[in-house]
């Protein structure tokens, strides 16, 4: 019944196995990858027909995380999985990014790649066994795809590079400063395709190295999807590229001075009109047959891309009239919102982006439940990227891939810089609104988010900026790295390289590749270009920010205090009584952890002080011989019960009253009278002894010896 095919390899710590031909069977290509205990399956379908008049390639990713692969039940009302997570659509983009290249140009079909997590073992991370059996169900499918390729994580530690760690490892990896790096790399059997990463400012040679280990590391598992595909792959679909080159004559012939004119003016908008009409002129002289062509638009931007690619590469001479390693003119604001708690504006050439930060306190910690448990963080970063930022009109709805892609890279970007949360135990939420774009606005809300959470009074470690880098390679094999790219490079260049670091070395690295052939040589010239770029940024950010920003009025301000666990208890009361009374009594909010670490928050010095004052007295034990101010609550032949310190209460013996005989406590005493009282010390039974008549009753001070003997023969006379 079954027509089973399954490979096996030991890689790393783990054995890695694919396995096709008893699942899904009616999937143009269906394969279970595992990883240790960790399983997901990949579906391929794709269309045998394009769509009419279709001009792109419609490959649509899913990566989907099963709650019940962990042994989970979602939470929420619903208690089933929804829209994609986070996480889930950050996957689908590091699947898609290596893969959508490697299609044969011309392929219009429809492709859907769906990524199934049926099982964790919550050690190997589902992210990249996805990458694989996606990368190994494309390869037995048919469909025409120059692959495979193959995908590994890498981290660093101790001067180690370390394949495939744990998810522990990876979690949290700003408070674990044994990590250093969480790398994923994705390649072919010849070149590397995509690179994403966190890091903590490894130097450009570091950096380098892990990219090359992990390009070492997959090429055994491509290998194992091969030998796969010997055993299981379909026939190949029957698809030609369609040969357009006589209609790309013509085009050219027609057009190509008036697209050259075009791509000299330096200005976006009026560049994009003049494209816009030298390709509406082209069409003008075209017969109705070329203009029902189903491939003019490859012509035209074939067409686009020659001319801006042979003036880059051969004249050394860019769109803007830039040399290659050159940035933008920068202006960098900070301050620029009255009421926010930090702002900036920062503008790099037609790339402009406002960034707002807020400080929050522990509740506004985003708590995100994911497949290896639940888990709080306390440093969000969010991207907005509106149609008018481009010019257009567009629909605005929640945000898409792009937005929560762009929004991590740079979340990864500034999480190395910040303070440790026992130094500074605020939420930090970073909104990035980009107003302008032309050119690696993601990089912009890297030098914004720095420049906003400065104004904020965050202390970071050192200041964060980033540069987005591209590439021309030609067929003959000459290359040019370009610094600072702008859209239309990065559009119809053949890299994407954005590096975000500090002085002292890189914090992310995010690489998209568009052909097959990148050579160490090229990135290694890339990240040297890149280091120039971003030293050259950081001086133009410094400009922004000569003096130490002060904390906004406007933030609150947190204390933070520790008491011992088995006080817990007694400060958050039955049913949360006690707590509930003391922010409303205070003002102050307060968070308490299960370690006994209290956080005390409020724009309001005295309600925090109000607050842990009452907090204190609750948890702290009196000290015997101090004096204390406190209330008569109750009063008996024997002497009067004061309440001194917090909730506790102890007894001032009539004896210990005045210096003189009372004949009872209510001659000078009467209930709800403050006092200041002296702690004697306990007695046998643990009962707390107290005296007044030491005490100078108008001051609160002790009395001095004299002062004492004085007064007794005064009472005596």
């Amino acid at each position: 019944m079954f027509n089973i095919s399954k490979k096996s390899m030991q890689w790393g710590e783990e054995t890695l196995t694919l396995e096709t031909g008893k699942v899904a069977r009616q999937a143009d290509g269906s394969v279970i990858a595992t990883l240790g205990e960790t399983s997901v399956m990949a579906n391929v379908t794709f269309a045998k027909e394009p769509k009419p008049g279709q001009d792109f390639f419609p490959l649509t990713v899913h990566y989907q995380e099963k709650y019940y692969a962990a042994g989970k039940v979602p939470g929420g009302f619903f208690k089933r999985e929804a829209r994609p997570t986070e996480k889930e659509t950050l996957t689908a983009r590091l699947i898609d990014r290596p893969i959508r290249p490697l299609f044969v140009p011309g392929f219009k079909h429809e492709v859907l790649v769906m990524c199934t997590v049926l099982s964790h073992d919550l050690v190997n991370d589902p992210d990249i066994v996805a990458m694989i059996a996606a990368s190994a169900a494309l390869t037995i499918s048919g469909v025409p795809f120059m692959g495979p390729i193959a995908g590994a994580r890498v981290g660093f530690e101790d001067g180690e590079y370390v394949l495939n760690p744990t998810v522990d490892d990876m979690q949290g990896l700003r408070n674990n400063p044994e990590q250093r790096l969480d790398l994923v790399v994705a390649g072919t059997k010849d070149a590397v395709m995509m690179v994403e990463s966190e890091a903590y400012e490894l130097t450009e040679d570091e950096m380098l190295g892990a990219v090359t280990f992990a390009h070492e590391q997959i090429q055994p598992v491509i290998d194992l999807i091969i030998s796969l595909a010997e055993s299981a792959a379909k026939e190949p679909f029957d698809f030609q590229p369609p040969d357009y080159s006589a209609l790309y004559e013509v085009v050219k012939g027609l057009g190509e001075d008036k697209m050259r004119a075009a791509y000299a003016i330096t200005d976006k908008q009026e560049r994009v009109a003049a494209v816009s009409a030298a390709k509406e002129e082209i069409k003008s002289q075209l017969s109705e047959e070329q203009l029902e062509d189903a491939n003019l638009g490859s012509a035209l931007k074939k067409l686009e891309s020659t001319v801006l690619r042979a003036d880059v590469v051969k004249n050394k001479r860019r769109i803007d009239g830039r040399a290659l390693d050159q940035v933008r003119p920068i202006v960098s604001e900070t301050g620029v919102l009255p009421r926010t708690h930090g702002s900036s504006l920062f503008t790099r050439g037609e790339t402009q982006a406002m960034v707002v930060t807020t400080l929050g306190t522990g509740d506004d910690e985003q708590i995100i439940d994911a497949l290896h448990g639940n888990f709080r963080s306390n440093f969000l970063l969010h991207y907005n990227f509106p149609p008018y930022s481009v010019g257009e009109v567009g629909r605005v709805g929640s945000p898409g891939r792009r937005e929560i892609g762009h929004g991590k890279l740079a979340w990864r970007a500034l999480q190395a810089v910040l303070p440790a949360a026992t130094d500074f135990p605020y939420t930090i939420r970073v909104v990035s609104e980009i107003t302008e774009s032309n050119g690696s606005s993601s990089m912009a809300s890297v030098c914004g988010g720095s420049l906003s959470m400065m104004d904020a009074g965050v202390p970071l470690k050192a200041p964060v900026a980033g540069v987005a880098m591209g590439l021309v390679l030609e067929d003959d094999g000459d290359w040019a790295v370009l610094t600072d790219i702008l859209g239309d490079e990065d559009h119809l260049g053949d890299m994407d390289f954005k590096v975000a670091g500090t002085e002292n070395g890189i914090t992310s690295l995010q690489m998209d590749i568009k052909v097959a052939g990148i050579t160490p040589e090229i990135m290694k010239q890339a990240l040297a270009q890149a280091k120039e770029g971003r030293m050259h940024i950081l001086g133009e950010m410094s400009k922004a920010l000569t003096e130490a920003a002060e904390f906004s009025v406007h933030a609150p301000r947190i204390e933070m205090m520790q008491i011992p666990t088995d006080k817990i208890r007694e400060v958050i009361g039955s049913g949360g009584k006690v707590i509930r009374e003391i922010v409303e009594v205070s003002g102050a909010k307060v968070d308490i952890n299960d370690e006994g670490l209290i956080k005390i928050a409020s724009p309001n010095g005295e309600a925090i002080q109000k607050a842990y004052d009452m907090i204190h007295s609750i948890v702290a034990e009196p000290e015997e011989g101090k004096v204390y101010k406190g209330k008569v609550v109750k009063i008996v032949d024997f002497g009067a019960f004061v309440n001194f310190f917090g909730k506790r209460d102890g007894l001032v013996h009539v004896s210990q009253i005045e210096n003189r005989r009372l004949n009872h406590p209510s001659d000078v005493l009467k209930e709800g009278q403050e006092v200041y009282v002296k702690l004697l010390g306990f007695d046998d039974r643990g009962k707390v002894r107290l005296a007044m008549k030491m005490v100078d009753q108008e001051t609160g001070e002790e009395l001095p010896p004299e002062a004492k003997k004085k007064k007794e023969d005064d009472a005596a006379e």
